[in-house]
């Protein structure tokens, strides 16, 4: 018998529903909190924000030629470098990690410009610069640089004449690239330490038309202030690699097994996982193995929900152990991480 597309993929359905239907799991989210990508240990309690990204005088002749050449707009570099240190001072200052956080200006630093790691500030320097400031470590931005490409484009369009007649005519379009490169370094003068060397980089697309190249590029309205958001940023992401951060993860739990997993199903769809949890620990101790097992490995989920990492990782470990739940030997092992990465958070957070 010959079976008609429409009926195929009917079937195909109706098998995906009925497999879904009967999976002896379900999945659950949650939130967790993720220790911070860089370290900063827990004594930095206050620190400064330091902009070194200017040039220095043998290097301004070459960044002044660089600018003309990449078309960036007239300061358009130290305003960038203004936001993005900015933004970094105010996502730091705004977070419970840290006491105080000063915007140091009334320093001497300078970069090589063109996007380049400058040497390392002397440690004795950093020394007296957080004793001067009266805090625990410099945040600096090292260098910041924008390069910009122009490309131009002749589009055909039609212009309405003074008589109103509709001639053909060409129109110039302007294109602007402009790629924003910044570099980052914590320091740590007690222990002399660098803790984080990082770079950031972001690109700007704007574009103009005119009826010639001049005219269409002058036509670009807001690259300027889409840099400077892009700049802002730009501080922001990086204010979020030094702090404590949350994400959503997913959990499997089981379902099916008996009438308690049943029932305990419909419990947990509405949100009552105490529930659930009363009709999950009956089962703990069922004569069957296989139903032994889920419910012990379901019982570590809901020590996980209720915060309870070490009772989680207990469970779990029965679960593997004393039943082969597969499942929950790979669960174990995330539990073991999230326990290190919670050891990791209260060593940032004290």
């Amino acid at each position: 018998m010959k079976i008609s597309h429409h009926t195929s993929t009917l079937l195909a359905l109706l098998t995906l529903l009925t497999l879904n239907s009967c999976s002896s799991t379900n999945y659950l989210t949650l939130s967790v909190d993720e220790p911070a990508p860089v370290y900063v240990p827990s004594y930095i309690k206050k620190a400064g924000v330091v902009d070194r990204s200017l040039p220095s005088e043998n290097n301004k002749i070459q960044d002044n030629i660089d600018k003309i050449l990449s078309a960036e707009g007239k300061n358009l570099d130290k305003e960038g470098a203004d936001y993005a240190a900015k933004a970094l001072t105010d996502a730091l200052s705004n977070n419970y990690r840290f006491s105080e956080i000063r915007l140091i200006s009334d320093v001497n630093l300078r970069s090589p410009g063109q996007g380049i790691y400058p040497a390392p500030i002397p440690w004795d320097q950093v020394t007296a610069i957080c004793n001067a400031n009266q805090v625990d470590a410099l945040f600096v931005l090292c260098f910041y640089d924008t390069d910009t490409r122009v490309d131009y484009a002749a589009i055909p369009v039609e212009i309405t004449t003074p008589l109103g007649f509709k001639v053909p005519a060409i129109e110039q379009q302007a294109t602007c690239n402009t790629l924003i490169k910044t570099g980052w370094r914590i320091y740590d003068p007690s222990n002399r330490i660098i803790l984080d060397e990082y770079q950031i980089t972001d690109n700007i697309v704007t574009t103009g038309r005119g009826i010639n190249p001049m005219k269409a590029y002058e036509a670009i309205a807001g690259r300027k202030e889409a840099v400077l958001q892009a700049s802002r940023q730009i501080g922001q992401n990086y204010a979020d690699r030094i702090l404590p951060y949350r994400i959503r993860v997913r959990r499997t739990y089981y379902v099916r097994g008996s009438n308690n997993f049943t029932i305990a199903k419909r419990r947990a769809q509405t949100g009552n996982w105490d529930g659930a949890a009363e009709l999950w620990k009956k089962e703990v101790n069922s004569s069957k193995q296989k139903i032994a097992g889920r419910a012990t490995y379901n019982i570590a989920i809901i020590s996980e929900i209720n915060g309870d990492l070490d009772a989680a990782i207990d469970w779990a470990s029965k679960s593997y152990t004393d039943y082969n739940n597969k499942l929950a030997l790979s669960y174990l092992n995330i539990l073991k991480n999230r326990k290190r990465k919670n050891e990791q958070l209260k060593n940032q957070q004290q």
